[in-house]
């Protein structure tokens, strides 16, 4: 149970539903309060939610249960490190180091906070109080839901450096205005003072022209430039439909400029085109390695693992691509995706549905079932009957039989239902219809009681069971007419027939000549109608 509700905080933190994956990771806990893993799991999802303190405290839980396990002192040094603390970072970093020399998760880490000076404003720069006040003014509460500007507005509060480099943004402006009560928003908000004289008014100078933009490539280098060519080459190609001519191209654009994931994503593509769908998902891959190395773009890493779960999805393996395309949303939301997703998991529950059916075990199942009812424990023979239907859902019996333990219940509305869907299998069925009698005359519906035997009969008239129970519900009809026709009067189908102006012309038609019902019967439509009232007992044909 545990391990379920893990993997189910781990799709909702791939999807970036960080307050769901708290909640699974939380009720895993409960169960299995010293795995150390869920702990760590849940360090993630505080950290992804901007909640580093909780994030903090479980990352030292995991490293409680489990002291050399490097991953806990990574999650330890990264929540230390979005707190400002970069010195205890370090620290987190080294010891987990001790662990395992090699890891490339610690030495990254290591190397970012040694890179990354301590901040000017404080070792916490934004506390979860400025985070409030973000959401709280009307100036900024948007940007609390824009997923670019919280990832800027992290990496600022790591690096002050980015900050900096970022202080034209207005967004940052004024998220620092509102955080932090400083005014960095301009002059607007100045105080009144008195008008000060028009200063002299100086000689106008000609503008200076503006200096002229560098093109992009003249900020590329020369491999960079030819790689660029190469790959512009290729999608002419790729556009062309030359496959193995663009394949040659994008591959010595990589050879080029082996750092852009960009080139890995369009060999990718190639191979997609060419139903190398295994070769595919190899090339986004290394694309996705390439480009996180390279701190690509999230938006081309999302691209890269949408293409692996369009790849999965072409080999029919749903629950993989459906993993992807989560990661794709973990990286950029987009709508596409998130509908790509919702047919996936359509697809998968059906999937599910076919791999549990197996009439073998059904029957099993059916046989506990009656060995159950016999007992007279008419519950649990639901729950063997029900079984039986998810392992064989087309057979017909086993609605019959749970509909059999539903009467014996009171459960009439369900018992109802199996009826319905037990003879829609097979109308041939004739108990499906006996007990579809039975259970209609128990919720004292005497007119559809009537009819379900009376099907029961054209398959087989000599039935004691059917026989007897048209009997009894004709006596029913007949022994107080008048409470018969206020029931049928309470039917809204019935009440639809009364109010319809050409159903009482018809009727009132009949009335008069006997002889019009022949010819009003050869109507499919109002041949129905007249059958439900006469049914319900409000006519009679002689």
């Amino acid at each position: 149970m545990a391990l379920d509700l893990k993997e189910k905080g781990n799709a909702a933190l791939a999807m970036g539903n960080y307050e769901q994956a708290i909640l699974d990771y939380t009720q895993a806990i409960a169960l299995d309060p010293n795995n150390h893993v869920l702990y760590s799991n849940r360090s993630a999802a505080y950290a992804k939610q901007g909640n580093y303190q909780n994030a903090l405290e479980d990352a030292e839980k995991t490293l409680s249960i489990k002291p050399d396990w490097p991953k806990g002192y990574s999650r330890k040094g990264t929540a230390l490190s979005f707190l400002g603390r970069k010195d205890d970072a370090a620290k987190a970093y080294e010891e987990g180091l001790k662990f395992d020399p090699s890891n490339q998760q610690l030495l990254d880490g290591l190397k970012e906070v040694k890179q990354t000076p301590q901040s000017p404003f404080g070792s916490n720069m934004f506390p979860a109080e400025a985070f409030l006040k973000l959401a709280q003014d009307p100036r900024t509460k948007d940007l609390i839901n824009d997923q670019q500007f919280m990832s800027l507005l992290m990496e600022c509060q790591r690096d002050p450096q980015k900050l900096i480099m970022n202080m034209q943004d207005p967004r940052i402006s004024a998220a620092l205005s509102v955080m932090m009560g400083i005014n960095l928003m301009g002059d607007d908000d100045k105080m009144d003072t008195e008008p000060s004289p028009p200063p002299p008014q100086k000689q106008k100078r000609e503008p200076t022209p503006p200096p002229p933009e560098k093109s992009e490539d003249e900020s590329l280098t020369e491999e960079q430039k030819e790689a660029k060519k190469e790959k512009d080459l290729g999608n002419e190609e790729y556009k062309k439909k030359n496959f193995e001519s663009a394949l040659a191209h994008y591959n010595k654009a990589i050879e080029l400029e082996p750092t852009n994931m960009t080139f890995y994503n369009n060999v990718a593509a190639v191979y997609f085109e060419q139903k190398e769908y295994k070769k595919c998902i190899e090339q986004c891959e290394k694309a996705v390695e390439v480009g996180r190395e390279n701190r690509a773009d999230f938006k081309l890493i999302a691209k890269a693992f949408s293409r692996i779960g369009n790849a999965y999805k072409k080999l029919e393996d749903y629950k993989s691509a459906r993993t992807y395309f989560q990661k794709s949303m973990s990286e950029h939301r987009t709508p596409e995706v998130k509908t790509i997703i919702s047919e996936l998991e359509k697809k998968i529950k059906e999937e599910d549905r076919k791999a549990y059916i197996d009439p073998v075990k059904a029957e099993e199942a059916k046989e506990k079932g009656n060995e159950f009812f016999n007992k007279g424990q008419f519950a649990d023979a639901v729950k063997f009957y029900s079984e039986a239907i998810l392992r064989n859902p087309d057979e017909p019996k086993y609605y019959s039989n749970r509909a059999a333990c539903y009467t014996k219940l009171a459960a009439f509305d369900l018992g109802l239902k199996d009826c319905e869907k037990c003879v829609e299998l097979d109308p041939k069925f004739l108990k499906g219809w006996i007990r579809k009698g039975k259970i209609l005359q128990g919720m004292q519906q005497s007119s559809k009681a009537l009819s379900a035997y009376q099907k029961a009969l054209e398959i087989d008239s000599s039935n004691t069971e059917a026989l007897e129970g048209y009997r009894s519900c004709s006596i029913a009809a007949n022994s107080d007419p008048e409470e018969m026709r206020k029931r049928a009067m309470a039917d809204p189908e019935v009440q639809d027939i009364i109010r319809d102006p050409a159903m009482r012309l018809i009727l009132e038609q009949m009335q008069n000549d006997p002889k019009a019902l022949s010819d009003h019967l050869k109507n499919p439509e109002i041949a129905s109608k007249i059958q439900k009232l006469i049914e319900s007992g409000l006519i009679a044909i002689r």
